[in-house]
Protein backbone atom coordinates (compact mmCIF):
# COMPACT_ATOMS: atom_id res chain seq x y z
CA UNK A 1 0.00 0.00 0.00
CA UNK A 2 3.22 2.65 0.39
CA UNK A 3 3.97 2.48 -2.77
CA UNK A 4 0.02 3.33 -4.12
CA UNK A 5 -0.21 6.27 -1.34
CA UNK A 6 2.97 7.31 -2.19
CA UNK A 7 1.53 7.82 -6.08
CA UNK A 8 -1.02 9.34 -5.25
CA UNK A 9 0.55 12.11 -2.94
CA UNK A 10 2.88 12.73 -5.64
CA UNK A 11 -0.46 13.81 -7.85
CA UNK A 12 -0.30 10.99 -10.11
CA UNK A 13 -3.63 8.14 -11.07
CA UNK A 14 -3.27 4.60 -10.14
CA UNK A 15 -3.91 1.98 -13.52
CA UNK A 16 -6.81 -0.41 -13.74
CA UNK A 17 -4.72 -3.33 -12.49
CA UNK A 18 -3.16 -1.10 -9.27
CA UNK A 19 -6.44 -0.67 -7.82
CA UNK A 20 -7.54 -4.36 -8.86
CA UNK A 21 -4.64 -5.39 -6.73
CA UNK A 22 -5.17 -3.21 -3.96
CA UNK A 23 -9.18 -4.47 -3.92
CA UNK A 24 -7.76 -7.86 -3.68
CA UNK A 25 -5.14 -6.97 -1.04
CA UNK A 26 -8.26 -5.89 0.82
CA UNK A 27 -10.18 -8.67 0.96
CA UNK A 28 -7.19 -10.65 1.68
CA UNK A 29 -6.90 -8.04 4.99
CA UNK A 30 -3.47 -7.14 3.94
CA UNK A 31 -3.68 -3.34 4.49
CA UNK A 32 -4.67 -1.51 8.06
CA UNK A 33 -7.65 0.69 8.77
CA UNK A 34 -4.84 3.50 8.61
CA UNK A 35 -4.05 2.53 4.68
CA UNK A 36 -7.16 2.22 3.95
CA UNK A 37 -8.72 5.43 5.12
CA UNK A 38 -5.55 7.29 3.75
CA UNK A 39 -6.01 5.55 0.38
CA UNK A 40 -10.02 6.61 0.44
CA UNK A 41 -9.25 9.80 1.26
CA UNK A 42 -6.87 10.69 -1.36
CA UNK A 43 -9.06 9.39 -4.11
CA UNK A 44 -11.80 11.47 -2.86
CA UNK A 45 -10.40 14.83 -2.79
CA UNK A 46 -8.59 14.56 -6.20
CA UNK A 47 -11.62 12.16 -7.96
CA UNK A 48 -11.25 8.82 -8.54
CA UNK A 49 -10.39 8.27 -12.16
CA UNK A 50 -12.23 5.65 -14.90
CA UNK A 51 -9.34 3.50 -14.80
CA UNK A 52 -9.08 3.39 -10.66
CA UNK A 53 -13.30 2.67 -10.69
CA UNK A 54 -12.82 0.07 -13.30
CA UNK A 55 -9.74 -1.56 -11.22
CA UNK A 56 -11.93 -1.40 -7.65
CA UNK A 57 -14.93 -2.90 -9.86
CA UNK A 58 -12.85 -6.13 -11.38
CA UNK A 59 -11.52 -6.83 -7.91
CA UNK A 60 -14.88 -7.06 -6.37
CA UNK A 61 -16.39 -8.79 -9.31
CA UNK A 62 -13.97 -11.15 -9.03
CA UNK A 63 -13.96 -11.64 -5.27
CA UNK A 64 -17.78 -11.61 -5.23
CA UNK A 65 -20.67 -14.46 -6.27
CA UNK A 66 -21.43 -14.00 -9.50
CA UNK A 67 -25.20 -15.25 -11.03
CA UNK A 68 -25.52 -16.52 -14.79
CA UNK A 69 -28.88 -14.90 -15.62
CA UNK A 70 -27.12 -14.54 -19.62
CA UNK A 71 -29.97 -16.38 -21.09
CA UNK A 72 -32.34 -13.49 -19.92
CA UNK A 73 -32.13 -9.71 -21.56
CA UNK A 74 -32.60 -7.98 -17.63
CA UNK A 75 -32.02 -4.44 -16.92
CA UNK A 76 -30.93 -3.15 -13.30
CA UNK A 77 -32.27 0.50 -12.18
CA UNK A 78 -30.24 1.79 -8.92
CA UNK A 79 -28.79 5.31 -8.38
CA UNK A 80 -25.02 6.01 -6.55
CA UNK A 81 -27.11 7.26 -3.73
CA UNK A 82 -25.61 9.78 -1.18
CA UNK A 83 -28.00 12.74 -2.75
CA UNK A 84 -28.93 13.75 1.17
CA UNK A 85 -32.24 13.72 -0.49
CA UNK A 86 -34.41 11.11 1.23
CA UNK A 87 -36.84 10.24 -0.92
CA UNK A 88 -38.89 7.54 -0.80
CA UNK A 89 -37.87 4.27 -2.61
CA UNK A 90 -38.45 5.71 -6.40
CA UNK A 91 -36.24 3.34 -7.82
CA UNK A 92 -37.27 0.35 -6.29
CA UNK A 93 -41.13 1.04 -6.95
CA UNK A 94 -39.95 1.74 -10.49
CA UNK A 95 -38.46 -1.37 -11.20
CA UNK A 96 -42.13 -3.30 -10.23
CA UNK A 97 -43.50 -0.75 -12.77
CA UNK A 98 -41.04 -1.91 -15.15
CA UNK A 99 -41.64 -5.76 -14.68
CA UNK A 100 -45.49 -5.27 -14.72
CA UNK A 101 -44.93 -3.82 -18.48
CA UNK A 102 -42.89 -7.01 -19.37
CA UNK A 103 -39.78 -6.35 -18.77
CA UNK A 104 -37.01 -8.57 -16.94
CA UNK A 105 -35.45 -6.61 -14.28
CA UNK A 106 -32.43 -8.00 -11.66
CA UNK A 107 -32.33 -5.39 -9.26
CA UNK A 108 -29.52 -4.75 -7.30
CA UNK A 109 -29.37 -2.91 -3.68
CA UNK A 110 -28.53 -2.27 -0.20
CA UNK A 111 -29.79 -1.20 3.23
CA UNK A 112 -30.12 2.96 3.22
CA UNK A 113 -26.98 5.37 4.20
CA UNK A 114 -28.18 8.42 3.71
CA UNK A 115 -32.34 8.35 3.50
CA UNK A 116 -34.27 6.58 6.47
CA UNK A 117 -35.00 3.55 3.54
CA UNK A 118 -33.20 1.97 1.19
CA UNK A 119 -34.18 -0.84 -1.13
CA UNK A 120 -33.43 -3.55 1.11
CA UNK A 121 -35.04 -1.83 4.01
CA UNK A 122 -38.39 -1.40 2.16
CA UNK A 123 -38.43 -4.87 1.12
CA UNK A 124 -37.81 -6.30 4.15
CA UNK A 125 -40.66 -4.44 5.68
CA UNK A 126 -42.94 -6.85 3.00
CA UNK A 127 -41.65 -9.63 4.60
CA UNK A 128 -38.75 -10.74 1.75
CA UNK A 129 -35.88 -13.15 2.93
CA UNK A 130 -32.97 -12.21 0.66
CA UNK A 131 -31.45 -14.77 -1.11
CA UNK A 132 -28.39 -16.22 -3.81
CA UNK A 133 -29.89 -18.89 -4.03
CA UNK A 134 -29.91 -19.18 -8.10
CA UNK A 135 -33.07 -21.22 -8.33
CA UNK A 136 -34.75 -18.73 -6.02
CA UNK A 137 -33.51 -16.18 -8.29
CA UNK A 138 -34.26 -17.38 -11.43
CA UNK A 139 -37.72 -18.60 -10.07
CA UNK A 140 -38.67 -14.98 -9.19
CA UNK A 141 -38.00 -13.38 -12.47
CA UNK A 142 -39.75 -16.06 -14.34
CA UNK A 143 -42.75 -16.07 -12.13
CA UNK A 144 -42.64 -11.78 -10.97
CA UNK A 145 -40.49 -10.51 -14.12
CA UNK A 146 -37.93 -9.35 -11.03
CA UNK A 147 -35.48 -10.75 -8.60
CA UNK A 148 -33.47 -9.02 -6.25
CA UNK A 149 -29.77 -9.04 -5.20
CA UNK A 150 -29.06 -7.51 -1.69
CA UNK A 151 -25.46 -6.52 -2.35
CA UNK A 152 -23.80 -7.97 0.94
CA UNK A 153 -24.75 -11.68 0.02
CA UNK A 154 -22.90 -11.27 -3.23
CA UNK A 155 -20.27 -8.54 -3.08
CA UNK A 156 -17.91 -10.02 -0.10
CA UNK A 157 -15.59 -7.24 -0.97
CA UNK A 158 -17.58 -4.45 0.72
CA UNK A 159 -17.85 -5.81 4.20
CA UNK A 160 -14.06 -5.10 4.44
CA UNK A 161 -14.31 -1.47 3.97
CA UNK A 162 -17.45 -1.24 5.74
CA UNK A 163 -16.14 -0.19 8.82
CA UNK A 164 -14.11 2.50 7.57
CA UNK A 165 -16.32 3.93 5.48
CA UNK A 166 -18.25 4.51 8.41
CA UNK A 167 -16.15 5.99 10.47
CA UNK A 168 -14.81 8.67 7.61
CA UNK A 169 -18.28 9.22 7.20
CA UNK A 170 -18.33 11.31 4.12
CA UNK A 171 -19.01 9.52 0.70
CA UNK A 172 -15.69 7.43 -0.80
CA UNK A 173 -15.62 6.02 -4.46
CA UNK A 174 -17.39 2.70 -2.72
CA UNK A 175 -20.13 4.69 -3.24
CA UNK A 176 -20.14 5.12 -6.78
CA UNK A 177 -19.09 1.18 -6.72
CA UNK A 178 -22.05 -0.22 -5.55
CA UNK A 179 -24.70 -0.03 -9.15
CA UNK A 180 -21.60 -1.62 -10.90
CA UNK A 181 -21.23 -4.64 -9.51
CA UNK A 182 -24.63 -6.19 -10.04
CA UNK A 183 -23.88 -9.83 -9.76
CA UNK A 184 -25.05 -11.15 -12.71
CA UNK A 185 -23.97 -8.08 -14.87
CA UNK A 186 -27.17 -7.76 -16.66
CA UNK A 187 -27.46 -6.63 -20.54
CA UNK A 188 -28.76 -3.24 -19.77
CA UNK A 189 -28.71 -0.60 -17.04
CA UNK A 190 -30.18 2.69 -16.12
CA UNK A 191 -27.89 4.42 -13.33
CA UNK A 192 -28.97 7.62 -11.53
CA UNK A 193 -26.16 9.83 -9.98
CA UNK A 194 -26.32 12.76 -8.23
CA UNK A 195 -23.87 15.32 -10.15
CA UNK A 196 -23.17 16.03 -13.46
CA UNK A 197 -19.92 14.90 -12.73
CA UNK A 198 -20.69 11.39 -11.83
CA UNK A 199 -22.81 11.28 -14.65
CA UNK A 200 -19.68 12.00 -16.94
CA UNK A 201 -17.64 9.16 -14.95
CA UNK A 202 -20.52 6.51 -15.35
CA UNK A 203 -20.57 7.38 -18.85
CA UNK A 204 -16.94 7.06 -19.76
CA UNK A 205 -16.95 3.81 -17.75
CA UNK A 206 -20.12 2.35 -19.56
CA UNK A 207 -18.22 2.58 -23.08
CA UNK A 208 -15.60 1.10 -21.32
CA UNK A 209 -17.83 -1.83 -20.19
CA UNK A 210 -19.57 -1.94 -23.66
CA UNK A 211 -22.90 -2.54 -21.96
CA UNK A 212 -26.23 -0.84 -23.15
CA UNK A 213 -27.12 1.47 -20.53
CA UNK A 214 -28.75 5.07 -19.87
CA UNK A 215 -28.01 7.81 -16.92
CA UNK A 216 -30.01 10.30 -15.09
CA UNK A 217 -29.19 13.33 -13.17
CA UNK A 218 -31.27 16.17 -11.79
CA UNK A 219 -30.23 19.01 -12.32
CA UNK A 220 -30.97 19.96 -8.19
CA UNK A 221 -28.73 17.03 -7.45
CA UNK A 222 -31.26 14.04 -6.92
CA UNK A 223 -29.74 10.50 -8.09
CA UNK A 224 -32.93 10.00 -10.14
CA UNK A 225 -35.67 11.88 -12.53
CA UNK A 226 -37.10 14.03 -9.40
CA UNK A 227 -39.51 16.07 -12.15
CA UNK A 228 -38.41 19.12 -9.60
CA UNK A 229 -37.14 20.78 -11.99
CA UNK A 230 -35.20 19.80 -15.35
CA UNK A 231 -33.05 16.75 -15.85
CA UNK A 232 -30.31 14.94 -17.91
CA UNK A 233 -30.70 11.82 -19.64
CA UNK A 234 -27.83 9.47 -21.54
CA UNK A 235 -30.17 6.97 -23.29
CA UNK A 236 -29.01 4.75 -25.96
CA UNK A 237 -26.01 7.27 -26.46
CA UNK A 238 -28.04 10.23 -27.17
CA UNK A 239 -28.01 12.70 -24.98
CA UNK A 240 -30.58 15.33 -23.61
CA UNK A 241 -32.37 17.88 -20.79
CA UNK A 242 -35.94 17.34 -20.15
CA UNK A 243 -38.19 19.91 -18.53
CA UNK A 244 -40.83 17.83 -16.54
CA UNK A 245 -43.80 19.31 -18.76
CA UNK A 246 -42.12 18.21 -21.76
CA UNK A 247 -43.16 14.54 -20.79
CA UNK A 248 -46.20 14.97 -19.62
CA UNK A 249 -45.64 15.96 -15.91
CA UNK A 250 -46.28 18.39 -13.91
CA UNK A 251 -43.32 20.09 -11.41
CA UNK A 252 -43.31 18.66 -8.24
CA UNK A 253 -41.95 20.34 -4.83
CA UNK A 254 -39.11 18.21 -3.23
CA UNK A 255 -41.48 17.91 -0.22
CA UNK A 256 -44.12 15.46 -2.10
CA UNK A 257 -40.92 13.35 -2.55
CA UNK A 258 -40.19 12.48 0.93
CA UNK A 259 -39.82 8.92 2.27
CA UNK A 260 -40.46 10.06 6.00
CA UNK A 261 -38.92 9.62 9.16
CA UNK A 262 -39.60 5.94 9.40
CA UNK A 263 -39.50 2.65 8.17
CA UNK A 264 -43.09 2.25 8.46
CA UNK A 265 -43.85 5.61 6.44
CA UNK A 266 -41.27 4.88 3.71
CA UNK A 267 -43.63 1.12 3.44
CA UNK A 268 -46.63 2.71 2.87
CA UNK A 269 -45.53 5.47 0.16
CA UNK A 270 -44.24 2.46 -1.41
CA UNK A 271 -47.51 0.38 -1.38
CA UNK A 272 -49.79 3.15 -1.89
CA UNK A 273 -47.73 3.52 -5.08
CA UNK A 274 -48.58 0.49 -6.51
CA UNK A 275 -51.89 0.17 -5.23
CA UNK A 276 -53.00 3.61 -7.18
CA UNK A 277 -53.90 5.52 -3.79
CA UNK A 278 -50.54 7.46 -3.90
CA UNK A 279 -50.06 11.29 -4.57
CA UNK A 280 -50.04 12.55 -8.37
CA UNK A 281 -46.65 14.01 -7.73
CA UNK A 282 -45.38 10.70 -6.13
CA UNK A 283 -47.09 8.50 -8.74
CA UNK A 284 -45.76 10.80 -11.22
CA UNK A 285 -42.04 10.36 -10.36
CA UNK A 286 -42.44 6.48 -9.96
CA UNK A 287 -43.55 6.59 -14.10
CA UNK A 288 -41.13 9.42 -15.13
CA UNK A 289 -38.52 6.52 -13.77
CA UNK A 290 -40.09 3.73 -15.15
CA UNK A 291 -40.48 5.03 -18.67
CA UNK A 292 -36.60 5.73 -18.90
CA UNK A 293 -35.96 2.35 -18.05
CA UNK A 294 -38.45 0.95 -20.36
CA UNK A 295 -36.56 3.56 -23.23
CA UNK A 296 -33.19 1.76 -22.07
CA UNK A 297 -34.12 -2.18 -22.61
CA UNK A 298 -36.30 -1.26 -25.44
CA UNK A 299 -32.96 0.36 -27.29
CA UNK A 300 -35.10 3.62 -28.37
CA UNK A 301 -34.88 6.54 -28.05
CA UNK A 302 -37.99 8.10 -27.76
CA UNK A 303 -38.40 8.78 -24.15
CA UNK A 304 -42.09 10.42 -23.71
CA UNK A 305 -43.66 7.14 -25.69
CA UNK A 306 -42.22 4.86 -22.89
CA UNK A 307 -44.19 7.12 -20.43
CA UNK A 308 -47.35 5.14 -21.51
CA UNK A 309 -46.20 1.77 -21.46
CA UNK A 310 -45.48 2.76 -17.70
CA UNK A 311 -48.57 4.19 -16.75
CA UNK A 312 -50.69 1.27 -18.26
CA UNK A 313 -48.28 -1.22 -15.95
CA UNK A 314 -49.27 0.68 -12.91
CA UNK A 315 -52.40 1.54 -13.75
CA UNK A 316 -53.75 -1.63 -14.65
CA UNK A 317 -52.64 -3.60 -11.66
CA UNK A 318 -49.51 -5.56 -13.43
CA UNK A 319 -46.91 -3.76 -11.51
CA UNK A 320 -48.71 -4.59 -8.06
CA UNK A 321 -49.34 -8.06 -9.48
CA UNK A 322 -45.37 -8.46 -10.07
CA UNK A 323 -44.86 -7.12 -6.77
CA UNK A 324 -47.45 -9.13 -4.84
CA UNK A 325 -45.67 -12.25 -7.09
CA UNK A 326 -42.43 -11.01 -6.13
CA UNK A 327 -43.01 -10.91 -2.31
CA UNK A 328 -44.79 -14.48 -1.99
CA UNK A 329 -41.64 -16.24 -4.02
CA UNK A 330 -39.30 -14.75 -2.00
CA UNK A 331 -41.06 -14.76 1.46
Amino acid sequence: MKKYLAKLIDGETLSREETHEIMIGITEERYNVQQIAALLMALQTRGVSVDELLGFRDGLLETGKKVDLSDYDTIDIVGTGGDGKNTFNISTCAAFVVAGAGRKVSKHGNFGSTSVSGASNVLQEFGVRFTDDVDTLRCSLDEAGICYFHAPLFAYGMKFVGPTRKALAVPTCFNLLGPLVNPCQPKSSLHGTATQEQLRLYDSVHQRIGDNYGLVTSHDGYDEISLTGSFKCVINKQEKVYNPEEIGFNRVAASELSGGSTLEQAKRTFLSVLEGTSTEAQRDVVLANAACVISVIDRRTDFPASVEAARESLLSGKALKAFRKFVEINR
